[in-house]
């Protein structure tokens, strides 16, 4: 725990130290408007990466997360412009989200096959199946009270943001508790540590495997719905980022690939890192193609960094 405790600090370390040289190096980094962008861009990271984070806790990999951003995007646009209520039309989308991601889990499980196999493939299938439904040209918009929730320009009376990032604080609060205070965040963990050893403390590899991914697709059309009403339309792509960075949030905030380790706090750390570092990168005038070679550079560095410190599982 206390390996995890440094890991979540060093990252919080991080956002400091980055927010403080683009105070110095990029002019505007620190008004109103920049700061609130880099909350709001950073909440859609959040809630992405939050999925991606429950499953390398019991030492998987959800590679479905993008193909889900933009399935949800397009979906929940396109049955809503067919005449169905958007608030129907988001259940049904959630729903379908989330029946993948459980059978993710479940056929991982039972097959004892490697998810990073079985989540590109369903993903690639799901989002081939939205592009064949609308023919490649998704109709439809976010109403007004999605748009508002996430708009850059909103506040919260006299506080200067969107409600976006209060959901997402008390998002990041909830699966925190879930984590910590549960029994079955502690058998996530348990899992994750020594997934030969769980079963013999009655740890059902089924369950806890299928609420992970369940809940990674859940939270993944969360973030394609409120990308839709960011954006103002929908776009089956959207989600092409939040692969690498999903995964890179988590690894930068403490979560182990091997399992067992990290969670949600650092989680949020890393996705400001990125999100800031990102703005940073850009404000100084790299291109993109540059600042994605540096992100990886970055994310080799950490990975090589926590890699140096045995796995939970040699502790017990």
């Amino acid at each position: 725990m206390q390996r995890n405790v440094n890991k979540a600090v060093l990252a919080y370390g991080m956002v400091a130290l980055i927010f403080a040289m683009g105070a110095i190096t990029v002019e505007g980094y620190t008004s109103v408007f920049s700061i609130r962008a880099i909350l709001v861009i950073a909440s859609f990271l959040i809630i992405a990466a939050a999925g991606q984070t429950l499953v390398m806790l019991i030492g998987g990999i959800d590679l479905s997360i993008p193909f889900v951003v933009g399935f949800a995007n397009v979906a929940v646009a396109q049955l809503s412009s067919q005449g169905i209520p958007f608030g129907v039309a988001m259940l049904v989308t959630f729903a379908l989200s989330l029946a993948v991601g459980m059978f993710n889990g479940a056929l991982s499980s039972v097959l004892r096959v490697h998810p990073l196999i079985i989540t590109l493939g369903t993903g690639t299938a799901l989002l081939g199946a939205v592009l064949l439904w609308t023919k490649g040209y998704p109709t439809g918009s976010a109403p007004d009270y999605i748009s508002d929730f996430v708009s850059i320009g909103q506040s919260i009376g006299p506080i200067p943001v969107p409600m976006l990032v209060p959901a997402t604080l008390l998002l990041a609060l909830l699966l925190f508790l879930l984590e910590r205070r549960t029994l079955l965040g502690r058998q996530i963990f348990a899992y994750g540590a020594n997934p030969t050893a769980a079963p013999l403390v009655r740890i059902s590899s089924l369950k806890v495997w299928v609420f992970c991914f369940g809940a990674s697709a859940l939270l993944a059309s969360v973030t394609g719905v409120l990308l839709l009403g960011f954006s103002g339309a929908a776009f089956a792509d959207v989600g092409r980022h939040y692969l690498f960075q999903t995964i890179a949030a988590a690894v930068i905030g403490g979560t182990a690939l091997s399992g067992g380790q990290g969670g949600i706090t650092g989680t949020v750390a890393g996705a400001l890192v990125l999100t800031q570092l990102n703005t940073v990168l850009i404000g100084l005038g790299f291109d993109q193609s540059v600042v994605q070679a540096l992100l990886g550079v970055l994310i080799v560095c950490v990975v090589a960094i926590y890699g140096r410190q045995p796995h939970l599982r040699t502790a017990i």
